[in-house]
């Protein structure tokens, strides 16, 4: 599904990224944890043809982010660590918006949109301008865009912030039911309780490079996540 093979980025004399390889197969939701300024969201826009890289490749079911990136992108949702977006749009018609890009059938976006509005308690919220909406429904609001077009990869940056505790259990079902339909979930997050229970498999990366991946119990064995990461970490 996603192949990252020896991923290098530089910004001047600082390697963001130093050979970082990771493979994130269908079915799989993969967490991607590390302190600020481990590599973690310079890797993820990477992942998604935001940002170019100095060395290796990304590839996207087998295609590659680097000669192919539209096909790459068709395929693949991203949520930032700060839902940025059309401010001026209302809700709805920044949905609509989202699903014009990705041709979205009339039918399938109603659908969708209905369903994923009421998940979240934003439906009477959709007529509203989005500079009126809380960081939460914004955040909200950019999972239901992701979703729109059913993507099979969705890749998240501390997807959990700002989202109240019905909207983060109701955000872990979405993702799971990605993942049972053989898409797949590579997201970051500070939030180590979570990635414990929810991931299938967690990577560590320390200062740009790969220190530890795995599956969840191959990472942490019989320690705690946090545990682990805290050691790693010193």
């Amino acid at each position: 599904m996603l192949d990252i093979s020896h991923l290098t980025k530089t910004y001047g004399t600082v390697k963001a990224v130093d050979d970082l390889t990771l493979h994130i197969a269908p079915g799989e939701i993969y967490g991607f944890i590390g302190h600020n300024g481990a590599g973690k969201t310079t890797t993820l826009k990477a992942c998604t043809g935001i940002l170019g890289f100095d060395g290796g490749d990304i590839t996207i079911c087998g295609t590659s982010i680097k000669k192919d990136p539209i096909a790459c992108k068709k395929q693949i949702a991203y949520i930032p660590d700060n839902p940025d977006m059309y401010e001026f749009m209302t809700g709805i018609k920044f949905l609509n918006f989202i699903a014009d890009i990705f041709g979205v059938s009339k039918k399938d976006r109603e659908e969708r949109i209905a369903k994923y509005a009421d998940h979240f308690e934003l439906t009477p919220d959709l007529g509203q301008i989005v500079s009126a909406y809380s960081h939460g429904m914004k955040q909200k609001l950019a999972i239901i865009a992701a979703w729109i077009h059913d993507p099979k990869l969705i890749i998240m940056d501390e997807p959990f912030v700002g989202l109240d505790p019905m909207a983060a259990h109701k955000l872990k079902e979405m993702m799971r039911e990605v993942c049972d339909a053989g898409g797949a979930i590579f997201f970051s997050t500070h939030v180590l309780e979570v990635a414990e229970k929810l991931c299938d498999k967690v990577a560590i990366i320390k200062d740009g490079r790969l220190i530890r991946s795995g599956t969840m119990d191959e990472v942490k064995g019989d320690s705690s996540l946090e545990d682990v990461f805290l050691e790693l970490e010193e």
